[in-house]
């Protein structure tokens, strides 16, 4: 299965940072495709994007300033079916990424995916009170999977906070 594009810019208000595709994104070559994923509800109820995209828009959010890409770029039926040594590679593109495109925050779509990338053991959600790259903030969100078991309001409050870090750099 070919893997997803990434959308990168300069510039770019946020970066969302997912473990890999799943199989429907790869079928698709769009991110979060999977119907029972909550990526583009929590994105239009938290206020980040005016409405609620599809994910064939998924290139569209350039034009909003939020990009995409995951540690690992081959599409998966889950994180368990990632080796070790995919990790070690994806973690090395990420941060060549990261340092490249600079994005004002890494959103990483999941706490697994913040201490995959990082080596950190623990993470709370939201703002981290270090950079994993110079120059780019790091925050934590929840992953929006369907199988996670937080209350939706919880997750949609945490994606509010983001909203509203980076309306607050953007006013600066």
């Amino acid at each position: 299965m070919p893997e997803i594009d990434d959308h990168l810019d300069y510039g770019l208000s946020i970066l969302f940072i997912g473990f890999n595709p799943s199989l429907r994104s790869g079928e698709t070559g769009h991110h979060y495709a999977n119907p029972r994923n909550n990526f583009w509800r929590l994105l239009e109820e938290s206020g980040i994007t005016p409405r609620r995209y599809a994910p064939q828009e998924d290139g569209e959010l350039l034009k909003l300033g939020y990009g995409f890409t995951n540690i690992v770029a081959r599409p998966t039926r889950g994180v368990e079916d990632i080796a070790r040594e995919e990790y070690r590679e994806g973690r090395k593109i990420l941060r060549r990424k990261l340092t490249e495109y600079r994005p004002r925050v890494a959103c990483y779509v999941g706490k697994g995916v913040y201490t995959e990338f990082t080596g950190n053991k623990k993470a709370d959600w939201g703002l981290q009170p270090e950079s994993a790259v110079d120059g780019v903030v790091d925050f934590v969100a929840p992953s929006s999977s369907g199988l996670v078991r937080m209350p939706m309001r919880d997750i949609v409050s945490i994606y509010t906070q983001l909203r509203f870090f980076v309306e607050d750099e953007l006013a600066d």
